[in-house]
């Protein structure tokens, strides 16, 4: 038979997933020796099996009986006797920390009868009458299901009945009144009556306890943090202590350094005369923890003493609640504190330094999520409102800026010195100008890969998507809220990328002194040298390497600042955007040959300076380079807006203009319902003659260049959505041809690497036989995710991802962490069944899991070698390829 129940000196803080995190550390405390109320706790699988069944496992019951009876003995009193009795305290305990969400119930044993032995004993009836409405309060809400917005409500009028500012000024016989006020509320809402038996008060605070686990709050926490449904949570009962005993009483939490800056140093706060949740629910002030020193000094050294012995012990910062009872000092729990990112990085660093924890530990206890919070620039937490409009926060920092609503304009105000906002119901690649030039980038549609969310990330700009409490007018020069708030161009706004909220007007920034130290080797402060610590000791340890994607020198030589080994994914689409887009709409409208040659050969100069710069700013460093992947018409002016201009003209009994109605019949016969798995990648360059040629010869001659230039170019050719190994194969014909030609012309052998990317689930089952064609396979996991489930990215996470998440259909959008059961699936396949063809076959990843922490640890495992973010992602991923060696090392909960 198992064994629900267990003493606080059975067990220890390495039985957390049996006894909960609460019990764990209580029986770790009691083992150390420390001045813990004496208790035992009820396993998370009794829980667990208690909301399989809805009833108590088979013998629990038995086992809680005989561990109170223990109780008791040692105490000396039973509990809920009438004469001094033997109160007990009800608590949640979950293996990972989730303040608040659970229930917990105090006072268990008190009744009409005990109530007047507990007055007598301790010398106050008011202490008694106040910890019997605590009692009936807690219980009649967590265990009966009364509204506890009806006890509060009771307690206000009877105060302010009384004129009383607060529950101190009220006398014992007050609060006997407001017990029975109580009494008849639960007997009103529920039709019971207040349980006057200790013995059902004690078993049903369990049960409800067990049951909390699954209230929706708790739910909901657990889908935020990433908790598993199935752990259950234990529940502790323990011997009561009393902080409300008078003056000399109180109750307080404590941190062994500051959760905010990592500080060394006791911190926290202190109530007098109080009991725990009366600190953490704010119904009075509490002081600084500094007074208790003049309160009660001998109390306040204690907990000093103590407080250093729990940071030795478990070497690492301690979140402390405690209670004094008449002068004496009472541990009630600790655990590993919850802390800033700053302060998570600052502890890190200097328990290393104390030698209390080794370098692999104190990588392990920071994280990329963290380094990402440090990087951008952040509103003042205490300047911020109430926001005008929420979206998804697809790229972080923050940023304030002049709305306005195209590119052309946010491009000639940024001329002029101003900052601006890029307002847009959805961004094109024709916005790209424009995001440029712009501080922030905000959409009513799309989600955290739709194009502005991309484009944005990879240039560290400020973005936040899909904002549907907004309606973006673009030809009014305005968006308007959901409330009716007129937000006109010209508008100044605030952007905050990290939580996705939007605010009216300028809300002051707080500038990163870590992006500072990344681009210079500044190290402003000592929480700054904290991470140059973790990242140095992140790239001692790593197996995984990190390089950038990157589409501009600038791009590029940013990338190496952040520490990137090379560019993994250099996309050529970009380079025929603004003026060269002329040139691309010359070759598609070519009725000819010639022509389409002759605007070919006039890309060709352009494209070589752009891979030139590009091959200088990473010198000596591998630059993958992707064939041009989207399809034509994306090149082409808007086909709406084509047909309105010719129909306007027609209406008007004008001619319309003979270039837009060649240019709608192009746009008209290259139409696709479904573009992104149409004409494109691997399949353009097979179907549209001296395309490929021409890339592949600006590759060739900036490799030449560069190589004369003494410089050591290494450019890898790289071939977008292959589905089958005779696609690659016959691309890879053509690179090789105008490869050697480049090389006959010039006198300098060109050999670049080919590979393609790994994009759709069939290249991913097939990858054995592509390998015979590839020399690298770099996986594209934002469409490889796409095409997997069926979605549209750029549509679905708009549409239904919030319910998909709420219904725990997933616990992340799969577009931001890999799916290892089905994508991840595919690349394990695809790693191994390529690497089985081709042993020496390079893998890597260039889709938005590159930079993600979570896919880093995935793609560490399954062996690729190396991952590709963008640039200001590099430090995160660096951090995280670090961390993912570290199988076994314990870490600590920096979130």
């Amino acid at each position: 038979m198992s064994r629900y129940v267990y003493d606080f000196q059975d067990g220890g803080r390495e039985l957390a997933g049996l006894l909960g995190g609460k019990g764990a550390n209580l029986a770790e405390m009691t083992r150390l020796g420390l001045p813990v109320p004496p208790g035992f706790i009820v396993t998370t699988e009794a829980c667990r099996a208690f909301l399989a069944t809805g009833e108590e496992p088979e013998g629990m019951s038995a086992e809680v009986s005989r561990h109170l009876s223990a109780l008791e003995r040692t105490a000396g009193r039973r509990l809920g006797q009438a004469d001094d009795p033997l109160l007990v305290s009800v608590r949640s305990g979950a293996r990972f920390s989730m303040p608040g969400m659970m229930e917990t119930v105090l006072d268990i044993g008190l009744n009409d009868a005990s109530v007047l032995g507990l007055a007598k004993a301790s010398g106050s009836e008011r202490f008694a009458w106040d910890s019997y409405r605590r009692l009936v309060q807690m219980y009649g809400s967590t265990v009966m299901g009364v509204d506890p917005a009806l006890f509060d409500e009771a307690m206000t009028l009877f105060k302010e009945a009384r004129e009383a500012p607060d529950d101190l000024r009220l006398d014992a016989s007050d609060l006997a009144w407001l017990v029975e006020t109580y009494k008849r509320l639960i007997r009103d809402e529920t039709g019971d009556d207040f349980p006057q038996s200790p013995a059902q008060q004690l078993q049903q605070a369990v049960l409800a306890v067990f049951r909390s686990w699954n209230a929706e709050r708790a739910r909901l926490y657990r889908r935020r943090e990433h908790i598993p449904d199935d752990l259950g949570t234990a529940v502790t009962v323990q011997r009561m202590v009393f902080g409300n005993l008078g003056a000399d009483s109180g109750s307080g939490v404590a941190f062994t350094r500051d959760p905010a800056t990592g500080r060394p140093g006791l911190y926290g706060d202190y109530l007098p005369n109080a009991q725990g949740e009366d600190v953490v629910s704010g119904v009075r002030d509490a002081v600084p923890l500094a007074e208790l020193a003049r309160l009660d000094s001998h109390s306040y050294q204690r907990l000093r003493d103590h407080a250093q012995t729990l940071e030795r012990h478990y070497r690492d910062l301690c979140d402390i609640e405690f209670t004094i009872e008449r002068g004496t000092l009472w541990m009630l729990q600790t655990r590993v504190g919850k802390r800033t990112a700053q302060a998570a990085f600052a502890i890190a660093a200097e328990l290393a330094e104390e030698g209390l924890i080794t370098a692999d530990e104190a990588l392990a206890r920071v994280s990329g999520d963290g380094l990402a919070r440090l990087m951008f620039p952040r509103f003042d937490a205490g300047a911020t409102g109430e926001p005008l409009a929420h979206g998804v926060p697809a790229s972080p920092g923050a940023a304030v800026g002049a709305a306005v609503f195209d590119s052309a304009e946010a491009v000639r105000r940024a001329a002029d010195g101003e900052r601006v906002v890029l307002v847009r119901e959805e961004t094109t690649p024709d916005d790209l100008p424009g995001m440029v030039a712009a501080q922030a980038v905000l959409t009513g549609r799309g989600g955290k890969t739709s194009h502005a969310a991309v484009v944005a990330r990879g240039m560290g700009k400020v973005c936040v998507c899909g904002a549907q409490d907004i309606t973006v007018s673009t030809q009014a020069r305005r968006f308007t809220t959901r409330d009716g708030t007129v937000v006109d161009e010209g508008t100044v706004i605030s952007v905050d990328g990290s939580s996705g909220d939007v605010y009216a007007g300028a809300v002051p920034l707080v500038p990163s002194a870590a992006v500072r130290y990344l681009e210079t080797g500044e190290q402003a402060d000592s929480a700054v040298a904290a991470i140059a610590r973790a990242l140095e000791h992140a790239d001692h340890v790593r197996r995984l390497e990190v390089r950038a994607n990157a589409d501009t020198p600038e791009d590029a030589a940013r990338a190496r600042r952040f520490g990137a080994q090379g560019i993994g994914l250099c996309r050529t689409e970009h380079m025929f955007l603004g003026e060269r887009r002329r040139l691309v709409e010359e070759m598609i409208l070519a009725r000819t040959d010639a022509g389409r040659d002759r605007a070919l050969a006039a890309l060709l100069p352009l494209q070589r300076r752009d891979f030139a710069g590009i091959l200088q700013a990473m010198d000596g460093l591998p630059v993958t380079i992707r064939l041009l992947d989207p399809p034509l018409h994306e090149f082409l002016p808007d086909r709406t807006g084509l047909a309105v201009r010719i129909a306007a003209a027609e209406a008007a009994g004008g001619t319309p203009d003979g270039h837009d109605v060649e240019v709608l019949d192009a746009v008209n016969r290259m139409h696709e319902e479904n573009p992104m798995l149409g004409l494109r990648g691997v399949r353009l360059g097979l179907v549209v003659p001296g395309l490929v040629a021409m890339q592949v010869r600006a590759i060739a001659e900036a490799v030449v260049e560069r190589t004369r230039a003494g410089g050591t170019p290494r450019a890898e050719i790289m071939v977008p959505l292959v589905g089958a190994v005779e696609e690659l194969r016959l691309a890879r014909e053509e690179v090789a041809r105008v490869l050697a030609e480049v090389g006959e012309e010039t006198g300098v052998a060109v050999g670049c690497p080919v590979g393609t990317m790994i994009e759709l689930p069939r290249a991913a089952l097939t990858a054995g036989r592509i390998a015979e064609q590839a020399e690298f396979f770099s996986f594209g996991t934002n469409d490889l995710t796409q095409t997997t489930w069926g979605f549209s990215r750029d549509d679905v996470e708009a549409a239904f991802f919030s319910a998909y998440l709420d219904k725990g259909v997933f616990a992340a959008s799969p577009f931001e962490t890999l799916d290892r059961e089905g994508v991840g699936r595919l690349v394990r396949v695809a790693v191994e069944e390529g690497r089985a063809a081709r042993p020496d076959l390079e893998t890597g990843v260039c889709g938005e899991h590159g930079g993600d922490p979570e896919s880093i640890h995935f793609f560490h495992d399954v062996g690729l070698d190396y991952v590709s973010c963008s640039p200001f992602r590099v430090p995160v991923a660096r951090l995280e390829a670090g961390r993912a060696t570290l199988v076994g090392v314990e870490g600590g909960d920096s979130r």
